[in-house]
This record gives C-alpha cells, structure tokens and sequence, in this order.
C-alpha cells in the first residue's frame, strides 16, 4: 500500500512541477490523436453521410463492414502498417516507420470506421426530411448538403469525439509504428507500459491520471452539445 502511495505523491509532484518528459509525452499525444481525428472525420464524415443518406446496392454490405472494423483491434492495425512500412515492406522506402507519420497513419484507419458508422447510423435516423425540405425551397446540391450537414451536427460531433476517446487511449498502434522514442513518439499510452515494467509507477500514474482527464472531459463536452447537465 505504501509503493502505491507514495506513486501517488510523486505523481502529484511531477504534474505540478511541470516535469519536462511528462510535458513533452502529453503534447506529443495530443498533437498525433488530434491529427489523426482531423484526417479520418475529413474522410470519415463524408463517407457515413453518403452510406446513410444513399440508397444504393451494397449499403447493407458497407454499414456491416463498418461496424465490424469499429471493433478493430489496434494491434492488428499496427501489424498491418508494420508489415508494409517495415524494410521488406513494399512501403518500406518511404522510411516513415517509427515516426510520428506512421502512427497518424494507424490511428487514422483505426478512427475512420468509428466515424463513418456512427455518422451513417445518425443519418439514417434522421431520415430525408432535411433534403426534401431544402429542395422544396430551392435549394441545390451544395445548400442541401449543408443544412443536412447542420441538422446532423451533434451526431457528427459525438461520433468524432467517441473516435478520438479510442485513439487517445490505445497503445498498439503506437508502440508498433512508433517504436516508443523518447521526446519523439513516446505518448501517454507507450510511457505508462514503460515506466509500469520499470517499476517506477510515478510518472506512469500522472499519465494514467491526464487519460481520465481527457476522459472526463470529452464526455463533458458530449453532454453539453447534447444540452444536458451533469
């Protein structure tokens, strides 16, 4: 009980101090999970509106397809990309491996099927009353598309949010096709694994802490465009 407490106390002491490495990890994790959301909603919305708006042979075949590859597990997606970015790889010459480019890269097919089903789900409840009435007053195929897009917002801004919950949070993405690099590609995930086979819980569990955080926060913002309190 004391080894856990005092992890604690030097938790506490390494988040107030502003610790460098514990600083440098946090940023690092928020600049490649907000990169990689910023990529697969840029794909990821687009192709969920068009699966749940559309009605087109192979929809039921798509929207299966998408909902099983929410459940992908990182490690599969990091073997993936290991084996076409490695050396023997026919990627392999881009030399982006163990970089903050490949795990981008993992992270973005990991997020894209989150978005795209929980987007075309949305829009399907939706239905075609928000095209109907916007063609109705004139509206043509850009003006349609953007007040869809208007009516679908908190669905397109929870089904993001869920994505980036499960890409800040994974680790075997990251430890795959980044390789752990200290001040480089080490994230908040990599360090604690780290840090916890070392036995120094410190650091490990001021990390573990900021995941809750971000946690709690994300489901804060949730609520609130949901127009709920907590």
């Amino acid at each position: 009980m004391d080894y856990i407490i005092e992890g604690f106390k030097k938790a506490f002491i390494i988040i107030f101090s502003l610790d460098k490495e514990f600083l440098m990890i946090v940023f690092t994790s928020i600049k490649i999970s907000f990169s990689s959301i910023f990529l697969a909603a840029l794909f990821g919305i687009p192709f969920g509106i068009f699966v749940g708006a559309g009605k087109f042979k192979g929809r039921k075949l798509i929207t299966t397809l998408l909902n099983t590859l929410m459940s992908l597990p990182t490690v599969v997606v990091g073997l993936l990309l290991y084996s076409l970015l490695s050396r023997r790889g026919p990627l392999g010459d881009m030399g982006i491996l163990f970089t903050q480019t490949a795990i981008i890269a993992g992270q973005c097919i990991l997020a894209f099927p989150i978005i795209a089903a929980l987007v075309a789900a949305g829009v399907r409840n939706i239905g075609d009353d928000p095209l109907i009435a916007a063609r109705l007053l004139g509206a043509g195929n850009v003006g349609s598309a953007l007040l869809f897009l208007k009516e679908a917002k908190l669905i397109v801004i929870t089904s993001t949010l869920a994505a980036f919950g499960r890409v800040f949070s994974e680790i075997g993405i990251s430890m795959m096709l980044g390789g752990n690099i200290r001040f480089y590609t080490r994230n908040i995930t990599t360090a604690i694994a780290l840090e916890s086979s070392r036995g120094a819980i410190g650091l490990g569990i001021a990390l573990g802490l900021v995941l809750l955080a971000v946690a709690f926060l994300v489901n804060i913002i949730v609520y609130r465009f949901r127009g709920e309190e907590l």
